[in-house]
C-alpha cells in the first residue's frame, strides 16, 4: 500500500511538473508564406523569427517563460490567413500576438482582433494609419509603415538630386503591386508630389507580377526620372529584369523595404547592380552580435529552422526583429503584470503600447548597429521612424545613406486624418485618457 501511495505521489508530481511547464510557455503563432509567389522572401522571415524564439529560450526565456511557436501556412492568401488566425488564436493557452506578414491579411484581421483581444504587430506593412493608437488599439506597425518608407526613399532621391527642391518638374514612376499592399504607399507620394512639384506616373502591376512587359515599355516610352518599386515576391526580380531589357538604368530605381532583399537580386547578379532600396533600419547583418549568438546557440546545436547560409540576410533579420519586438513587448508587460508569468494577449497589448527599447537594451540583446531605440505610447503605436538605404553592388548590398528619419510633421496629419476616417466608417470613438491608462 505504501509503495502504491509513493508511486501515485510520483505520478502526481510528474504531472504537476508537466502542467507547470505547460503554464510557463508563451505562444507565438506564425502565419507563414513558405509556398506561393512570395515563398522565396517570406521563408527567410519565418526562419529568422523562429530562430530568434529559440535563442530566447536558450537565453533562459522571457524571465523564465519559454516561447512556443506554431506555424500555419497562408501562401500569402487573405482567406487562408484568416483561416489560420481562427485555427491558432485559441491554441496553447491563447495567442500572444499575430504577425500576418501580409497587408491583405492585416486588413482582414484588423476587424477581428479587438473582439478577441489579441494584438497584432505589422512592422513595415499593413495599415499605415494604424500607427494612431487612439483609434487602432490592437494594431502595432512597430518601427515603420509604408508612409515612412515612401518619405525616406524620397528624401534619398532628393539628396541625390541636390535637394528636395530639385525634384520640381521631375517625373517619378511608381511600380506597385495592384493590391492594398501596393496602394498603401501612394498617399505619402501624392502628398510630397503636391508639396515639391513633381509628377507621379502610376504603374499598377497585377499579382503575382510575372508579366510586366507592357509596364516597362511604358517606362521606356515616358522615361521617368526615377522609378520607385513597391513590390513583393517574384514581382521584384521580374521588374528589374524588364527594366534591364528596356535599358532603364538600375541606378534610377529604388525599392521600398519589401523590394530590396537577396532573393530579389541574387539570380540577376551584375544585371541588378546600382539598384537601391530603403530599409526598415536593418539590412543584411551577418556580423551582428545577435547573429553570432544564433549561430552559436541555435544552429551549432542542430536546431536551426532553415539553412545556415541565410542567417543574417535581409529578410531573415526582419524575422529576427519581429520576434525581438514580440518577446520584448511581453517582457514589458511582465513589468506590470508579473515577472516570470505568462501574459495574456490583452496584457501583451499593454506591453507593446508601453515599449521602451533603449539603445542599451538593444545592445545587450545583440542588436548594436542593427536598430535604433523604439518607444511607444497610447497614441504612437509605431515608436520609431528611422530608415537607411542600401544598394546592390552586383553580389551583395552595401549601405549608401546615413540614417534617414521620416518627417513626422507630414506623416502624423496623414495618419490622424486616415484614422479618423476609419473611425467614422466603423462608428468608433477615440480612446479616452482612462483607456490609455488601463
Amino acid at each position: 500500500m505504501k509503495v502504491s501511495v509513493l508511486v501515485l505521489a510520483s505520478v502526481l508530481a510528474t504531472l504537476g511538473t508537466g502542467a507547470f511547464a505547460q503554464a510557463k510557455e508563451q505562444f507565438f503563432p506564425v502565419l507563414s508564406g513558405r509556398t506561393g509567389p512570395v515563398a522565396p522572401n517570406a521563408t527567410p522571415w519565418a526562419n529568422g523569427h523562429n530562430d530568434y524564439m529559440k535563442l530566447v529560450n536558450a537565453r533562459g526565456g522571457i524571465n523564465g517563460v519559454k516561447t512556443l511557436v506554431e506555424e500555419c501556412e497562408t501562401a500569402y492568401a487573405t482567406d487562408r490567413g484568416v483561416e489560420c488566425y481562427e485555427r491558432l488564436k485559441g491554441k496553447h493557452g491563447g495567442a500572444t500576438v499575430f504577425q500576418p506578414l501580409s497587408t491583405g491579411i492585416t486588413f482582414a484581421l484588423t476587424e477581428k482582433v479587438p473582439a478577441d483581444k489579441i494584438p497584432m504587430i505589422t512592422s513595415g506593412y499593413g495599415r499605415s494609419d494604424s500607427a494612431d493608437g487612439g483609434v487602432f488599439k490592437w494594431n502595432f506597425p512597430l518601427i515603420g509603415h509604408y508612409w515612412v518608407a515612401g518619405d525616406t526613399v524620397l528624401q534619398h532621391i532628393g539628396k541625390q538630386a541636390g535637394g528636395m527642391d530639385k525634384l520640381k518638374g521631375k517625373k517619378i514612376g511608381v511600380g506597385y503591386h495592384d493590391s492594398p499592399f501596393g496602394k498603401e504607399l501612394l498617399p505619402i507620394l501624392q502628398e510630397r508630389a503636391a508639396q515639391y512639384g513633381f509628377t507621379l506616373q502610376l504603374l499598377p502591376i497585377a499579382a503575382p507580377g510575372v508579366e510586366q512587359k507592357a509596364t516597362w515599355l511604358q517606362v521606356r516610352r515616358d522615361q521617368p526620372d526615377y522609378v520607385i518599386l513597391q513590390t513583393w515576391g517574384v514581382m521584384t526580380p521580374t521588374a528589374i529584369k524588364e527594366a534591364q531589357a528596356v535599358g532603364y538604368p538600375r541606378e534610377k530605381m529604388f525599392g521600398t523595404w519589401w523590394s530590396g532583399a537577396e532573393p530579389d537580386l541574387k539570380d540577376i547578379g551584375q544585371g541588378a547592380k546600382g539598384y537601391s532600396a530603403v530599409m526598415m533600419q536593418h539590412g543584411a547583418e551577418p556580423n551582428s552580435a545577435v547573429v553570432k549568438d544564433i549561430l552559436d546557440k541555435v544552429h551549432a546545436k542542430g536546431q536551426g529552422t532553415g539553412p545556415k547560409d541565410e542567417v543574417g540576410s535581409v529578410l531573415y533579420m526582419r524575422g529576427v526583429l519581429g520576434a525581438l519586438l514580440a518577446t520584448e513587448g511581453v517582457r514589458s508587460a511582465q513589468e506590470r503584470f508579473g515577472k516570470g508569468k505568462v501574459m495574456t494577449g490583452e496584457q501583451a497589448r499593454w506591453g507593446y503600447e508601453n515599449l521602451n527599447l533603449t539603445q542599451a537594451k538593444l545592445d545587450a540583446l545583440g542588436f548594436k548597429g542593427v536598430m535604433r531605440p523604439v518607444s511607444t505610447n497610447c497614441v504612437d503605436h509605431m515608436g520609431s521612424a528611422w530608415a537607411r538605404v542600401h544598394q546592390w553592388d552586383g553580389s551583395k548590398f552595401i549601405w549608401t545613406s546615413d540614417w534617414l528619419q521620416a518627417d513626422e510633421q507630414v506623416i502624423r496629419p496623414l495618419v490622424k486624418n486616415s484614422a479618423d476616417k476609419y473611425a467614422a466608417e466603423k462608428k468608433l470613438t477615440r480612446r479616452s485618457a482612462a483607456d490609455c491608462q488601463s
